[in-house]
């Protein structure tokens, strides 16, 4: 190997002091620059308030985006102490904000019993990544104030006043030096208040943007706790017990949990570790599913509902339907990162576990009517997935996927490699035809479609299997289904919907993304699925090429271009498309599926939780909650033919 012609002495190993590191390589504490990264600095400033409310001593915090994006976070709990530090040498607060460590969060004998603040870094991490800071302390009678610049002091800790109560002000401004973007999301904002307003009893949250000329605001506080949350999770769903089953046990890791059954086949399960959202789960989810399958199955024996010739339900049987919230506090969380996405600590599974085999099986001894609702549920989940079973061998062997027998109807592409390939699943033969004529054979693949597809929100997945609109798009896609499903596998990088613009176009997309979120869900999460967007509008007139709009807004636009060219609107020509058939190839190639002129919207899922509601909310079979979006949300709606 060659040798890098390069000095490397003590001159070459750099010492970074104070927070130069945190600005040099934010990404290491707060995961990355995007609007992701931003938010993250909120998170922390909040999170600190969520301490003390965790402690015992705060009731209420209130965050503002104020104009310019400036945050504002306040809360009444202790205040940050302001006394001098015994190793720094300086103020207890500007220590907090300026030494990377530095908190109260650490050992036995810190100043809280729990914590999300694992490593001590986010009050001086926000200060580092920010223009610049204020922070304003009531305590001890007296109101004390700092600045900061970049991370560095630029106005020591002073008492400016007297002052009554306890509590900590930050504002600050994030440094677009750094950022991508300072343009906060509020609904997301609000979404993460939301839920820890539901994960911590009695807190009061609000939330104000002030931004816009009309401000947003909303407040949150539940004192029913994760009972609420399970509620508002199911807020749209038919439920099998009116009531959540609710445990709760304090102790040195205290657990707190909501369990609700539904009549939906999906399972939602959240977990939480001191109220930092563990979306990859870990050992507290471990042990909740190894207790819930193992009291399910001895109840069921016990009872005589499983007969002795009968299998034991499985794991996935028991949690059909069910939408659960798993809430724990651990004083030494071990995390999977900065970024806190996984619980690791092994007593914690052990912990979980016999809690919930004692309170469950309490439970459900005592409520006969709701075991039986929740059992029935579950064998006929098990009776589904035996089927399943069944109708997934049956499919292989009819379409014989080991050897890659695609569907009659799919016009393959010559390229071998998924990453340069696509799939454009066509609405109708017409359109289908069309596309194949007009597509660029080396990496399009054209699958046509026709009529309705089944709607997967309402259907087991024994009745997928076999499906004649569906069973076409999983062997083409060729990467499995459900658990099976297997990202590595797909056949085309790019999966697009390519559909009308009308009421029956906007349904079959529906259908095919609620099919796709159920059933293919790391396709979503890999980036691998698009909307098409065929153009709504041509202008033309004889002797001018053709113009397409693809919005109300492009027509305007173009009918002022034109007219800046002499063009007058009534000497031109135009036509709606209600129908990609009403395209000849050429324009479908030009409009809809050239590369260097298409407009293609990946769909992403951000947030899984407001995924499921959604997808619940207009798929499942609950009416009412339907007809109250449609009746919000009718003013919305653009370029639907009704």
């Amino acid at each position: 190997m060659e040798k890098y012609d390069h000095k490397y002495g003590a001159e070459q190993i750099q010492v970074l002091e104070g927070l130069e590191a945190v600005r040099k390589r934010p990404g290491m504490y707060i995961g990355s620059t995007s609007i992701r990264g931003l938010h993250h600095l909120v998170y922390e400033i909040v999170d600190n308030g969520v301490d003390e409310a965790l402690a015992g001593y705060c009731t209420e915090i209130n965050v503002i985006i104020e104009q310019g994006n400036v945050i504002c976070v306040t809360d009444n709990g202790r205040g940050i102490p302001v006394e001098i530090h015994p190793k720094t040498h300086i103020s207890t607060a500007e220590t907090v904000y300026t030494v990377l460590h530095a908190g109260g969060k650490f050992g036995g004998d810190s100043g809280y019993k729990v914590s999300g603040g694992l490593h001590g870094v986010g009050a001086s991490v926000v200060n580092a990544l920010s223009t610049w800071a204020e922070v304003t302390i009531k305590r001890d009678g007296g109101l004390y104030q700092m600045a900061f610049e970049k991370g560095k002091t630029v106005k020591k800790l002073e008492r400016i006043g007297d002052a009554e109560g306890t509590g900590t002000k930050v504002r600050f401004l994030a440094d677009d030096t750094i950022f991508e973007s300072l343009n906060y999301e509020y609904e997301v904002l609000e979404k993460r208040f939301r839920e820890i307003a539901f994960l911590t009893k009695g807190l009061k949250i609000t939330i104000e943007d002030q931004r816009e000329e009309t401000p947003k605001k909303a407040e949150f506080c539940y004192e029913g706790g994760l009972i609420s949350f399970v509620e508002y999770l199911n807020k749209n769903k038919e439920k099998l017990h009116k009531t959540p089953i609710y445990i709760e046990k304090d102790g040195e890791i205290p657990v707190e949990i909501a369990i609700q059954y539904t009549s939906s086949y999906s399972e939602n399960i959240y977990t939480f570790t001191n109220n930092i959202n563990t979306i990859e789960g870990g050992t507290h989810l471990e042990g909740f599913k190894r207790a819930l399958t193992k009291v399910m199955n001895d109840y069921a024996r016990n009872h005589n509902i499983l007969k002795e010739k009968d299998s034991n339900l499985q794991g996935e049987d028991i949690r059909e339907g069910i939408t659960a919230v798993v809430s724990v506090k651990v004083k030494e969380p071990q995390f999977e990162g900065q970024t806190k996405t996984k619980l690791g600590n092994s007593e914690v599974t052990g912990v979980v576990q016999s809690m919930v085999n004692e309170a469950l099986s309490t439970f459900l001894e005592e409520n006969p009517s709701v075991a039986k609702a929740i059992l029935d549920k579950c064998i006929s989940a098990s009776r589904a997935r035996e089927a399943a079973r069944k109708a997934r061998e049956l499919v292989r062997k009819k379409s014989n996927l080991e050897t890659s027998t695609l569907p009659g109807k799919l016009a393959d592409c010559s390229s071998k490699n998924a990453d340069e390939c696509e799939v454009y699943i066509v609405e109708g033969d017409s359109a289908g035809g069309s596309a194949k004529q007009g597509r660029d054979r080396k990496f399009q693949a054209i699958l046509p479609l026709w009529g309705k597809m089944l709607n997967v929100e309402k259907a087991r997945a024994d009745k997928i299997y076999g499906n004649d609109k569906l069973n076409p798009v999983i062997v083409a896609i060729g990467a499995g289904i459900g658990a099976d499903f297997d990202v590595t596998k797909i056949r085309y990088g790019k999966v697009i919907i390519m559909a009308d613009a009308d009421v029956d176009g906007s349904h079959i997309r529906t259908l095919l993304l609620t099919f796709f979120f159920r059933y293919m869900r790391p396709l979503i999460e890999n980036g691998n699925v698009y909307l098409a967007q065929p153009p709504l509008y041509k202008l033309s007139k004889k002797g001018m090429e053709d113009k397409y709009c693809y919005t109300d807004e492009d027509l305007e636009k173009a009918y002022k271009e034109l007219e800046e060219q002499g063009i007058t609107r009534d000497s031109l020509s135009l036509q709606r498309y209600k129908g990609l058939g009403e395209m000849n190839p050429e324009q479908l190639w030009d409009t809809t599926m050239n590369p260097e002129t298409r407009i293609l919207i990946k769909v992403t899922m951000e947030d899984a939780q407001k995924a499921d509601e959604i997808f619940t909310l207009l798929m499942g079979d609950e009416v009412e909650p339907r007809r109250e979006f449609i009746q919000q949300n009718a003013k919305y709606v653009r370029n639907l033919d009704i």
